[in-house]
């Protein structure tokens, strides 16, 4: 007679845990798989402070400001003379006279290399190759005893290492794409004989022939008539869509950065207190400051309206108040404001600004 088994009451305990059964993933496979990698900025600055040691104290020109720029982009830099808007380019040229000049802190992250901190020969192959710059004042950026193709070919010369005659035929077909007549001859002549449009046509040459990847352009237009400004600003805009570059446009007229530029950086003793695209800061501004700029535009008043203006001065950067730095020219300002120090916060969707009274929901 057979054996009769039993029925376990219960099934026997797995002697090994469920990750064994989990199969390793096909190594042949991971190149198929989709990338989620965020797009790294053409230039990333952090907590950047460049201050000014003099005999009356200490003068935080730019002190703390961070803002990214990605590739083809315009930003705008904009504030009254003294807010900072030229250190922040020539601190990221590594220009900055030292003494009594000095970059107490920050990162500026180029295409991967910090340029405050790179070797200085890392950084003279960036700087009129990578990134070109162009200064207020031709008259005074220009060498008056060199003539103009000197100047022009120097770029091409120390970054490409071509042969001179190489670089005057290019210096000859930049300065044709800057809109100056007669580029063969004019080559040739010393700066005196060019006028103001036509110097600053030079130094655009001058900034583009290597190609730039980034444009620091710092006040292009000043003392240039109406007429020869808006070719400057035209010429800057064609070259960057043709040339796909980032710029930082620094200027202190808003109507030319509502017409050029894609985001705005308003900024105020050294400080940025609003940033935000061109459309959001034009249609809705929210810091006073940034207000108070746009009453007292001419270009962006009607014809006939008495322009408003911003009462007192900056301040004295040596001798900031407490507070707001804003606080004792502003008109909605509140003792909270003269009190506490504003961090630079976002109010809507890639909109910030540094005030109390708009991050409470006040104003």
């Amino acid at each position: 007679m057979p054996t009769l088994h039993r029925r376990p009451s219960s099934p026997p305990s797995l002697k090994c845990s469920p990750e064994a059964f989990l199969l390793p993933f096909p190594s042949s496979l991971t190149p198929f798989l989709p990338s989620f990698s965020l797009p790294v900025p053409l230039l990333e600055i952090n907590d950047l402070r460049t201050w000014f040691h003099l005999r009356d104290g200490i003068h935080r020109a730019v002190d703390g400001i961070s803002f990214a720029l990605e590739k083809g982009e315009i930003v705008g830099l904009v504030g009254e003379s003294g807010s900072g808007k030229s250190v922040t380019g020539l601190s990221l040229m590594s220009l900055v006279s030292q003494p009594p000049g000095r970059i107490e802190g920050g990162s500026a992250v180029f295409s991967g290399v910090d340029l405050l901190r790179c070797p200085a020969a890392e950084a003279r192959a960036i700087r009129g190759r990578r990134i070109a710059m162009i200064f207020q004042d031709p008259m005074t950026s220009l060498n008056p005893y060199l003539r103009v193709s000197e100047q022009v070919i120097e770029p091409l010369i120390i970054h490409e290492r071509i042969s001179r005659a190489g670089a005057l035929r290019r210096a000859v077909r930049m300065l044709e794409a800057v809109g100056l007549d007669d580029p063969a001859r004019r080559l040739h002549q010393y700066p005196h004989e060019f006028s103001g449009g036509m110097r600053q046509r030079v130094m655009i040459a001058m900034a583009l022939i290597t190609g730039p990847e980034l444009l620091i352009a710092d006040e292009p237009t000043t003392a240039l008539d109406v007429t020869v400004q808006a070719q400057i600003l035209d010429l800057i805009h064609r070259l960057q869509r043709e040339t796909g570059m980032a710029v930082i446009f620094i200027t202190h007229d808003l109507g030319v950065v509502s017409g050029l530029c894609d985001r705005v950086l308003v900024m105020y003793a050294g400080r940025i207190v609003e940033r935000g695209d061109v459309r959001d800061i034009f249609r809705q501004p929210r810091h006073p400051y940034t207000r108070a700029l746009l009453r007292s535009s001419p270009a962006l008043q009607p014809k006939g309206v008495e322009l408003a203006t911003i009462p007192g001065l900056p301040p004295d950067l040596a001798r900031l108040p407490a507070g707001c730095a804003f606080a004792p020219r502003c008109e909605v300002a509140t003792e909270l404001c003269r009190g506490r120090d504003p961090a630079l916060q976002e109010v809507a969707p890639g909109h910030a600004t540094a005030c109390l009274r708009v991050q409470a929901g006040a104003i």
